[in-house]
């Protein structure tokens, strides 16, 4: 195996769901501003997601349309019947 492939800065991180608040806590390398106070009490870095398991369409067996920019609306305005 190469040496030095693999970043040495795992710590424990927060994963936050902004759509459900559905958070977890794993190990991760990922750079991080905010933090969050954990159930255990102890404070841990915050990464914000926008889908997780929690709330992907595939995994919920739910159909979710997630529309932030109105691409939906510009493409039926588009080609709606004249």
């Amino acid at each position: 195996m190469k040496k030095d492939l693999h970043p040495s800065s795992y710590r424990f991180v927060v994963f936050k769901d902004m759509s459900n608040d559905y958070a977890f806590l794993t190990k991760s390398c990922v750079d991080t501003k905010e933090t969050i106070q954990w159930e255990d009490g102890n404070e841990y870095p915050l990464y914000k997601l926008e889908i997780s398991h929690t709330s992907h369409p595939f995994y919920t067996g739910k159909m979710k349309l997630v529309d932030t920019a109105g691409r939906i609306d510009k493409f039926k305005t588009r080609y709606a019947k004249k």
